[in-house]
């Protein structure tokens, strides 16, 4: 195959969000990375408590987001991702897109923290956030809509049920209702 005929199919694709692009390829990095390396990336990256003068405790908060367990987590949270992505940072623009997830990261390995010794790992804070706020994003003169209350009670109220009973899944119920009051927050306070 010739250079020419590569561009020639590489001007059919389109790098159509950035930041959402742009997250699944490093943390499919992250995850292939984590393979080879048996499980030591995700321990390094990961959010846990200690000293408040060490670096690494900071760069963590952000870091855990980027980790998954395997690739049935993975594809578990950039299908949604993937899906609702695009078309809200289409709308809020690919900087206010980075700025909520890495807000979202934050607060929910800080709260997870405040509950557990170790931080949970994965995007799921984020999907959540993006489920929630895909919900409102046509909110309009004062009025609650109907998506957001049917999201509320299919998606996030099985969560704080989840959370409040402690089922021993291995998944972080927690950081699911952070991120969707994240999605709120940004969908009905700032943006």
């Amino acid at each position: 195959m010739k250079i020419d005929n590569i561009m020639d199919i590489a001007n059919y694709f389109s790098y159509n969000s950035v930041v959402i692009i742009s997250y699944f390829l490093i943390c499919l990095l992250v995850l292939i990375i984590d393979t080879i390396s048996k499980g030591k990336l995700n321990n390094f990256l990961t959010t846990r408590r200690g000293s408040l003068l060490n670096p690494m405790t900071y760069i963590r908060l952000v870091t855990s987001g980027l980790c998954h367990k395997d690739w049935t987590h993975f594809r578990n949270n950039f299908v949604m991702i993937l899906l609702v992505g695009p078309l809200l940072e289409e709308k809020y623009g690919s900087i206010s897109m980075l700025e909520m997830i890495i807000i979202t990261t934050i607060a929910s390995s800080l709260v997870h923290l405040f509950i557990y010794e170790n931080g949970a790992i994965g995007a799921s804070d984020n999907v959540y956030m993006m489920v929630v706020l895909c919900s409102i994003v046509n909110i309009s003169q004062g009025k609650i809509p109907v998506t957001l209350i049917l999201i509320f009670l299919f998606y996030v109220a099985d969560e704080i049920i989840k959370q409040i009973f402690k089922r021993n899944d291995n998944i972080a119920h927690d950081s699911h209702i952070v991120g969707a009051i994240c999605g709120f927050i940004f969908g009905y306070f700032i943006f």
